[in-house]
């Protein structure tokens, strides 16, 4: 039987299932940030690094600009409900754009900033947008004259704007809009594009009350003071920083600061010294692995155990780190190893996971920040969970999409009749309804023994090796799956030298037996690949989100699979400037 779970206020939905109860007017998103524009009207929001100097923003200051934003696309005669682009970098434009838009009577698209000229293009035109906010990007080629035809674009203060018209002088030369339209909960308030782990991306549409929802759950787990700070450096496309973040800023009245380049985040870490931080596994494991470039690990591990001496490290760590301040730091996106995240907590950061999709937006989140290794916490209010008979997580609530957009098959496919939708994570749900995510249904293949590999879990004990990069299981239809990693910084430094290699090898040796003895027989993998190549988002290896492509992984390599078996060795170093795999022997 499938296993169910509801928090306690889910029983009294009522039109949507699964719902919170209706929200009153004021709760909903524009009227949270009106309500901070006149409580909290001389409070800095929003803090923007740029040129190398700081611009802060009072809640006054930053609602007026998207006023008067806001009555410049009126001006423009967009249909009610138009789709309008911000394909950015997160700025404090780019928040200051979506007040805009959602004034304006329209929906915001978000659309990464790491995506090509080729892929942007392509959102913007399935998205049928009018206009695009256009700020700085990764590729180089996304320029205003790059664009769709007819789409009006307006330039962002972090770019050339070139032959697009410049936000400032909109800014100047329009007055603020004087009313403050409200937006029903039903209408819809945004596109995100799913980052495309399994195919094309989808775009989600959701309702402004999905973003009531998404601020509860983390509430739930922050609280709901004015006072907190928060640091926007992930994507405002991906569903995290949009509900985790935007949506608590606007419903609690946060400041915010933001990064300016990847050059500048420690710098800007530190300026901001977030009380709430939340990251991705990706970036905590280099954290992690930089303190242990300074420390090492076992000399750390000792310091930690020395009464008073203990307290003095910690504090000179997290303060380095820029997480000082920091009462509450989060994980999301991904399975956070629980190494990693022992570490972090051993520093006395109170580290925990969530757990949510672009589809459903944030539903598990540990309630008052209580924290179980190896849990993403429990059901937010209104959200229920059951548990299918393949093991599938099922989630319904009112932040579920509303549908893909142009995409009616795909929403058909992705619920059950009840309403629920296949997650297509594989959990479990324990008596006091907490969540364990185990693994991906699609991503679990079958050995030629007929035995199940669910490739996440051996993947979480991988990563955690300072030099590993990124890693990936893989084997269907072999006796024994195996496992490549990516260590393409640790191997360029080491160069053709053959000491070095030979004994870069033995230390992926001793990781391949380390993980493997904690794997059931059928799961120990025959080998491990380790690859000088980058996987990257330009070559097509990760998502925008940092996700790895397994497929395209797999049909780049699947050539060498059959070679690199029958070398019958532990280790196998395919190094891509040679052209052939190398192996160790035993």
């Amino acid at each position: 039987m499938a296993i169910e779970t509801a928090s306690k206020t889910a029983a009294s939905a009522a039109p949507v299932p699964g719902a919170v109860p209706d929200q009153e007017a004021d709760n909903l998103t524009l009227q949270r940030i009106y309500h901070w524009e006149k409580y909290r009207a001389k409070e800095i929001f929003l803090t923007q690094p740029i040129q190398g100097q700081i611009r802060d923003w009072t809640w006054e200051e930053a609602v007026d600009e998207s006023r008067r934003m806001a009555a410049w696309l009126r001006a423009q005669h967009f249909p009610a409900g138009s789709h309008i682009a911000i394909l950015s970098k997160n700025s404090a434009w780019w928040i200051m754009a979506d007040i805009a838009i959602w004034m304006a009577g329209h929906a915001s698209v978000a659309i990464y900033g790491s995506l090509t000229a080729a892929g942007a293009r392509e959102q913007l035109e399935h998205s049928d947008s009018v206009a695009c906010f256009l700020g700085h990007t990764d590729d180089k080629h996304i320029t205003p004259d790059a664009l769709p035809p007819g789409i009006k674009v307006i330039a962002l203060p972090t770019i050339d704007p070139g032959p697009a018209t410049p936000w400032d002088s909109i800014i100047e030369a329009t007055p603020p809009m004087e009313e403050s339209p409200v937006r029903g909960g039903d209408e819809v308030a945004t596109i995100m594009y799913t980052s495309g782990t399994t195919g094309a991306p989808k775009g989600a549409r959701h309702r402004f009350r999905s973003f009531t929802g998404f601020a509860s759950a983390v509430t739930r787990v922050v609280g709901s003071s004015p006072d907190e700070r928060m640091l926007s450096y992930l994507p405002l496309a991906h569903i995290a920083e949009r509900a985790l973040l935007e949506a608590a800023v606007f419903h609690n009245g946060f400041r915010l600061y933001f990064v300016e380049t990847l050059e500048t985040f420690r710098a800007d870490l530190r300026r901001a010294r977030p009380t709430i931080f939340f990251s991705v596994p990706r970036l905590l494991l280099k954290f992690q692995q930089g303190v242990y470039e300074k420390v090492p690990r076992r000399k750390l591990e000792r310091l930690l155990k020395i009464p008073i001496l203990n307290n003095i490290v910690r504090k000179k760590i997290v303060t380095e780190l820029g997480l000082d301040k920091t009462h509450l730091a989060a994980s999301g996106s991904a399975a956070l190893p629980m190494d990693t995240l022992m570490f972090f907590r051993s520093l006395g950061l109170n580290m925990v996971e969530g757990y949510g999709m672009t589809e459903t937006g944030i539903t598990h989140t540990p309630k008052n920040g209580r924290s179980r290794p190896g849990f993403v916490g429990d059901a937010a209010p209104g959200v229920e969970v059951k548990i299918a008979e393949n093991g599938e997580v099922l989630v319904r609530s009112s932040m579920n999409l509303l549908d893909y957009y142009k995409n009616p098959g795909a929403l058909q496919g992705a619920m059950t009749e009840d309403g629920y939708f296949r997650t297509g994570d594989l959990g479990e749900v324990d008596p006091e309804g907490w969540l364990k995510i185990t693994g991906r249904v699609k991503e679990q293949f079958k050995t030629s023994k007929g035995k199940y590999i669910s490739p996440s879990l051996i993947e979480k004990q991988l990563s955690v090796h300072p030099a590993v990069e990124g890693c990936c299981v893989m084997g269907e239809n072999m006796p024994q799956p195996f496992g490549m990693v990516t260590a393409a910084a640790r191997l360029h430094s080491i160069g053709d030298d053959k000491a070095q290699l030979d004994a870069f090898a033995e230390e992926m040796k001793r990781l391949l037996t380390q993980v493997n003895a904690s794997l059931e027989p059928w799961e120990r993998m025959a080998f491990l690949v380790v690859t000088d190549e980058h996987w990257t988002v330009s070559n097509g290896f990760l998502t925008p989100t940092l996700k790895l492509k397994r497929s395209v992984l797999e049909g780049a390599n699947a050539i060498w699979f059959e070679e690199w078996a029958r070398r019958g060795t532990p280790i196998v170093l395919h190094l891509t400037r040679h052209k052939l795999p190398r192996t160790h022997p035993e």
